[in-house]
């Protein structure tokens, strides 16, 4: 069986993209010259220009009150889930089902990147803010999608191999006067928001040893700005940390798991969570993960910061805790004093997580009705398939039920504990479901209290884990999944075909009975985060190239539009001089859209920004270029089978399965230049595409190892041509 055998599911998963729309769906009603009018009226007020004195008065005005009481009105989006409760649902109706057909285009900003992009613009009175991959900020005229200033943190483009997921960044946090960006490499930078000059900044990595990185948005509330890490697959310890918004100063910190136990513990949480791991798997060499990535919520009410925790590192909880346990603090939603850092409260959505199973998925917190009662409760989708209401004053299980089909779990008891199938943590080979991909990823859902309804974007991406025999932390072994750029999971990816379907859709659905309302099929897995109004509309983005209104209450299709590559992130809307705009960044991307694509089409990372009657151009769109499958290069049939466990531990967490995979923001290496694969050795030591985040293979591989990847890519490619 060859590697695209294996890996087919794996990393070609996206069904054939339907066809996009060719253009704006047109109809404009009369008032065409609104748009005109208002962009001249602020041209003509000074007011309004977006000049360093303008933007400090309006940015020096965003505080915890200010974002608190923006959710009377809506009339900004000051924080990147629009409120503290982070549920995306705008007041905002100009916009409804009835004219959102008459939405068009008002203007595009280039991002100028490539990769992907999953920041949802943060918007106040004019001045709009957005990130871009290798956590560069742009600071953007949102009346005219002018550039006002960027800032590159200057992140080094050849420590991208340092994260799992593509090197995306998920937005800035806005306050007073200041916007605070988190770089990839692990720093927090405050920003003047008028000039984009550095105010502070500091390394929030507690060693360099270990491959940390952040790609989630920092919250700020009541003079606190709170940022995560990524990197549980490479062996990390999360945690969580609050810094001064003013100085920069550490004000606390929290780990998600325990240390080292010969040494002092940093708080009880930690002594008791070490009782629930086995020292006999040194978990603390391992880093044992629990990394919060992204998702960070805030309750001013009750004074408590919500964390979701990541998963176990290693993924495999026989290789980090061979007797088993809870594993505490992995994939859980954790509750901390938001002025002491101080442990409150847990809940523990998959105790000992051997899947992959983060609760790092965005949180919303709500106030519904449950069996009568008013109850304040945090709203959950995490990765491992099942929809969460958790009372948020105390942590206590309210209810759990599957929103997909899942078969590591067969539902949860009255104490809010998972019913396990027991072969899903067997020795022999098993199709997990949901995978490591999650039912449901960092892509924002929303909750609409209009109709009740969370919109959730769900996916299947198909994958098989059998447990990895003799594991070795940070082993460059052949054959382990991404060992050579750090990868440490304990598992052997797809080395059995997965046999579930690969499936992406939007879900409408009831917290309270638990129920879907409905939901909208897509062709293929990844597509974005959710926005919902008060104009009974749903916004999407999509994997093939659409941006999609839907009716709030049936999902019935009202709008939508081609962005010319796929969507990953979600949209926001805002008021500015008595008009209603809706802005969504694109960019394909992550870790699904690094190897995998559903849209022939392609264009650079983009803001797009509509509103009634708008009637500017669509950017030019063009193909992706590929130059037919690997033909001509040279290479010795016996170099395969080594070349293949080569190219699984330095070349597939990126490139996919040579020609099998279409490839997404990094280029499949089934199409492309015959010559670039003959002069592979000259890319992969020290080559030009570094500065691309490339890495460099140097003391990873050898020359001959090289030659045989060179065996195993065109003998794939081979393997796969139709016969003449």
């Amino acid at each position: 069986m060859t590697l695209g055998d294996r890996f087919s599911a794996r990393y070609s998963s996206a069904r054939p993209a339907r066809s996009l729309v060719t253009g704006l769906v047109t109809g404009l009603v009369t008032g065409l010259g609104v748009i005109t009018s208002i962009a001249a009226a602020s041209a003509q007020d000074p007011a309004r220009n977006p000049t360093p004195e303008n933007i400090k008065a309006i940015t020096s005005q965003v505080d915890s009150a200010y974002i608190r009481a923006n959710t009377a009105t809506s009339t900004n989006w000051p924080t990147i889930g629009l409120d503290y409760a982070e549920t995306r649902f705008s007041k905002l109706n100009q916009i409804t089902r009835d004219n959102v057909k008459d939405l068009g285009l008002v203007w595009t900003y280039n991002l100028e990147s490539s990769r992907g992009v999953e920041a949802t613009p943060v918007v106040i009175d004019g001045i709009m803010y957005q990130t871009a991959p290798w956590s560069v900020v742009h600071a953007i005229d949102a009346r005219t999608g002018k550039r006002i200033w960027t800032f590159d943190p200057e992140v080094n483009r050849e420590l991208g191999y340092r994260g799992c997921c593509d090197v995306v960044n998920r937005g800035v946090a806005l306050y007073k006067g200041k916007v605070f960006v988190a770089a990839y490499d692990g720093r927090l930078i405050a920003l003047d928001a008028a000039t984009g000059k550095k105010v502070w900044e500091r390394d929030t990595l507690i060693d360099h040893e270990h491959s940390y990185t952040i790609t989630g948005a920092p919250r700020v509330f009541n003079g606190k700005v709170v940022i995560g890490q990524g990197g549980a697959e490479y062996g990390a310890r999360g945690y969580v940390t609050a810094y001064d918004s003013e100085s920069g100063n550490q004000l606390w910190r929290w780990f998600t798991v325990p240390g080292d136990p010969s040494k002092p513990f940093e708080d009880e949480s930690m002594e008791k969570a070490a009782k629930t791991w086995d020292p006999a798997g040194k978990y603390w060499l391992n880093g044992g993960g629990g990394t919060p990535w992204d998702t960070i919520t805030f309750d001013p009410d009750l004074n408590l910061v919500y964390i979701g925790t990541g998963n176990g590192s290693p993924w495999n909880r026989n290789v980090r805790s061979p007797a088993g346990g809870d594993n505490l603090y992995l994939a859980s939603i954790v509750a901390l004093n938001a002025d002491t850092g101080k442990y409150v409260w847990h809940y523990q959505e998959t105790p000992g997580d051997h899947w992959d199973y983060t609760s790092t998925q965005p949180m919303i917190l709500a106030d519904i009705s449950i069996d009568g009662a008013p109850r304040k409760v945090i709203l959950h989708a995490p990765k491992n398939g099942f929809f969460f209401v958790i009372d948020r004053t105390n942590g206590k299980f309210i209810s759990a039920k599957n929103f997909v089909e899942v078969n590591w779990a067969t539902g949860y008891d009255a104490n809010g504990r998972p019913i396990e199938v027991p072969a899903a943590r067997g020795e022999a080979a098993y199709d997990s479901i949901p995978g490591p991909y999650g039912a449901h990823n960092w892509h924002p859902m929303s909750f609409n209290p209009q109709t009740g309804l969370v919109y959730l974007p769900a996916q299947n991406v198909p994958l098989n884990l059998i447990p990895e025999k003799n594991f070795k932390q940070n082993a460059a072994t052949p054959g382990k999944f991404g060992g050579a750029t750090g990868w440490n999971v304990g598992f052997v990816l797809n080395g059995e075909p997965p046999k579930s379907l690969p499936f992406g859709r939007l879900i409408a659905w009831d917290p309270v009975k638990q129920k879907e309302a409905w939901r909208v099929e897509y062709p293929s897995p990844w597509n974005g985060g959710t926005l919902t109004t008060a104009g009974n509309l749903v916004f999407q983005g999509t994997a093939d190239g659409r941006f999609v209104a839907y009716d709030a209450k049936t999902g019935k299709t009202l709008w939508e539009t081609p962005t010319g590559t796929g969507v990953v992130a979600a949209a926001s809307t805002y008021m500015l001089d008595g008009v209603q705009y809706v802005s969504i960044a694109v960019g394909w991307g992550g870790v699904y859209g690094m190897a995998q694509r559903a849209t022939e089409r392609q264009s650079p990372g983009t803001v797009y920004t509509f509103a009634l009657n708008g009637k500017a151009p669509l950017p030019e769109f063009v193909k992706y270029q590929t130059e037919g499958l690997l033909q001509g290069v040279k290479y010795d049939p016996k170099d395969v089978p080594e070349g293949t466990a080569l190219y699984v531990a330095a070349c597939a967490t990126c490139h996919g399965v040579p020609g099998v995979d279409k490839g997404g923001n990094v280029r499949n290496l089934g199409y492309v230049p015959a010559e670039e694969i003959a002069n592979l050795k000259s890319i992969v030591f020290k080559g030009p595409l570094r500065d691309k985040g490339m890495p460099d293979f140097t003391g990873k591989l050898t020359e001959a190892d090289v030659v045989k990847i060179q065996a195993f890519i065109q003998g794939t490619a081979d393997a796969i041509r139709p016969k003449k």
